[in-house]
């Protein structure tokens, strides 16, 4: 698959990382695309921001959630008709998600903002990995699924357009893992009595 990641930091190297040795290729979307060190040997390329939103599949954004209005007003006719994975956190506002900030022709998928960067780095637990719950067009979830299972974690669909509802998982990981000081290695995962799956 064919991954435009926009950003360089903790969560987009993570995510990008891992996609990129997993076999897909992806390209990270930077300001400043000859500082390369986000890629980290793993294949990947850096690029500049227009370069990563028309890469290929899909585009995943792991920027700074505030930061999305002014990536939609600069490059939104480039997301037009895109598959857009909000992976971003608005810490503080009162809806966590981006997508309000995002061009209504976007096709929007919310994923990999429920547990954090430390889990995703390394996903398994006992043996097992970490779930990802994750909201999407049921058109786009075999491709979403494919993401978060490159990563190394358990695809868990919730629907489509259930973002208001992964942003409350958010929250409740933040609680656990920060306020409450449990740390950041901590994970959920769906426990179903009927299958082990």
């Amino acid at each position: 698959m064919e991954i435009g990641i926009v950003g360089t930091g903790f969560i987009a190297g993570v995510l990008g990382r891992a996609l990129a040795t997993a076999g897909h290729d992806v390209t990270f979307g930077s300001r400043h695309p000859e500082e390369g060190d986000v890629a980290g040997g793993s294949g990947a390329r850096v690029a500049s921001v227009p370069a990563a939103l028309t890469a290929g599949d899909v585009v995943v954004l792991a920027l700074p959630g505030a930061a999305v209005a002014d990536l939609a007003a600069a490059h939104g006719e480039l997301l037009a008709g895109a598959l857009v994975v909000d992976a971003t956190n608005r810490m503080g506002a009162p809806v966590a998600n981006a997508r309000a900030s995002l061009p209504d022709t976007v096709r929007y998928a919310r994923a990999f903002n429920t547990l954090g960067g430390e889990v995703m780095a390394r996903p398994v637990f006992e043996g097992r990995p970490a779930d990802m719950f994750f909201s999407a067009p049921e058109a786009d979830r075999p491709t979403v699924e494919a993401l978060v299972a490159g990563v190394g974690l358990r695809p868990v669909y919730v629907g489509p357009d259930q973002e208001e509802l992964l942003d409350c998982l958010f929250r409740l990981w933040v609680t656990l893992a920060v306020s409450q000081g449990r740390g950041r290695r901590l994970a959920l995962r769906l426990l179903d009595g009927d299958t082990d799956r």
